[in-house]
């Protein structure tokens, strides 16, 4: 997020009666209710698929270097392992969307994917309508795999673009032109109903008439769904030891205001930080992921958030495709690197590291649905937020204002280390 403003202290009393009221009245309820979870959020499934052709210079995602041979059997054959220990954790639930990610999942031949997809039905009950996302990459794309994968059912495919611009495309070390991004882009929609656009901005030396050409090429392809990233130098990747020279905080907030200003005309609504959508086509395991709702993740590297009435465990698989895939097999939850409780101090932030990067929010009752915890217990801290000028409180809502998004940062860490009122 672009830092280019101080926040003013705006006093509580300036935000009316009604938004007081709001708050001192979920405060009341939350805090008669019962300790723990009442309900089990909704639950969706990721899957990570951690090869890919060439690792990007700004990636910190888990993804490896694809070997010449995948090595397809001996990883869905570890996935399907995987799944089996992690299904004592969901017993009874149903799965509301799958994101199959990466690295680049399209790396996986239709044969693979049928399998995979197989393997989840036969394990899981999946809601019929249920979206089924799948990562592609232009330089790995096919349309005649591309129509498989929808075949074996996948219902939405999310495109890697970054740029049609041919300068930036190499100084983000894609593989792909920006000529084959536009073929990927007609095949995906030629074989499934809907169809996501990736693109950064504030790239290495990027104008804003660039980035205002990359987003019009865009939209004249009518999807219904489009992820609008800055590039941010994140550690340990090429960038950070090797850091481009990036468009200066003014600039790349000059098209921040341009993305937001042309993606409204073309009927596009910025539900969520980076994430715009036409006709409600809304991601639907991301929305459960920013609602704070459950997640199984399986694969190298895969992070899982999943309640019980009593807790909520965060899980996150071992990162190294190899050794992962050896441990998942041993069926001994050796293939996990980490497995930990959130405390009561963790809830807040936790929390609200999610739900706030909404546009709309969360309804107030959501916090003690998801958490287990009253809302009075973070009072403190909403007024203060509210003080501030970064959260907002309408109609029993946790809102963020649009000073609030535009120092995001600031905002979810007012919740951080939260102590007991």
């Amino acid at each position: 997020m672009t830092t280019r403003r101080t926040i003013p202290i705006v006093p509580e009393a300036s935000f009316g009666v009604a938004a007081n009221t709001a708050i001192a009245s979920a405060s009341l309820k939350n805090a008669t209710g019962a300790s723990g979870l009442t309900a089990m959020p909704p639950l969706t499934l990721y899957i990570h698929v951690p090869w890919c052709v060439r690792k990007c210079p700004y990636c910190d995602f888990n993804s490896h270097h694809a070997p010449e041979i995948i090595p397809e059997e001996a990883y869905l054959n570890a996935l399907a392992s995987d799944l089996e220990q992690g299904l004592p954790l969901i017993w009874g639930r149903q799965i509301h969307a799958v994101f199959i990610g990466g690295g680049t999942p399209s790396l996986l031949s239709s044969k693979a994917i049928d399998r995979l997809l197989s393997m989840i039905r036969a394990y899981l009950p999946i809601w019929p309508d249920a979206e089924i996302t799948l990562e592609a990459n232009p330089g790995t794309a096919e349309a005649q795999r591309f129509k498989e994968y929808a075949q074996s059912g996948i219902s939405r495919i999310s495109l890697g673009i970054q740029s049609f611009n041919d300068t930036h495309l190499k100084a983000l070390g894609r593989v792909h032109n920006s000529e084959q991004a536009r073929a990927a882009i007609e095949m995906a929609q030629a074989a499934v109903k809907r169809v996501n656009l990736d693109l950064m901005y504030g790239l290495p030396s990027q104008t804003l008439e660039q980035c205002a050409d990359d987003l019009t090429q865009a939209i004249a392809f009518k999807t219904e769904h489009l992820s609008l990233y800055q590039l941010t130098l994140e550690p340990n990747t090429v960038f950070a030891k090797y850091p481009p020279a990036l468009p200066d905080h003014d600039s790349s907030a000059d098209m921040e205001d341009l993305i937001q200003a042309q993606t409204q005309v073309a009927g596009f609504d910025r539900y969520e930080v980076s994430a715009y959508a036409k006709n409600q086509a809304r991601s639907q395991h991301n929305m459960n992921y920013w609602a704070f709702g459950d997640y199984l993740g399986i694969g190298p590297g895969a992070h899982s958030k999943i309640s019980s009435p009593d807790r909520i465990e965060r899980l996150a698989g071992l990162k190294n495709p190899e050794q992962w895939m050896t441990c998942a097999i041993k069926r001994d939850g050796s293939h996990w690197a980490t497995r930990n409780t959130l405390t009561e101090l963790d809830m807040p932030f936790e929390f609200m590291l999610n739900a706030l990067r909404l546009k709309e929010g969360v309804a107030a009752s959501l916090y003690e649905e998801r958490t287990g915890q009253p809302l009075r217990l973070i009072l403190p801290t909403l007024v203060k937020a509210r003080q501030q000028g970064l959260l907002d409180m309408r109609a029993d809502r946790l809102v963020a204002t649009p000073l609030g998004w535009r120092f995001l940062n600031s905002l979810q860490s007012l919740f951080l280390h939260q102590d007991k009122a």
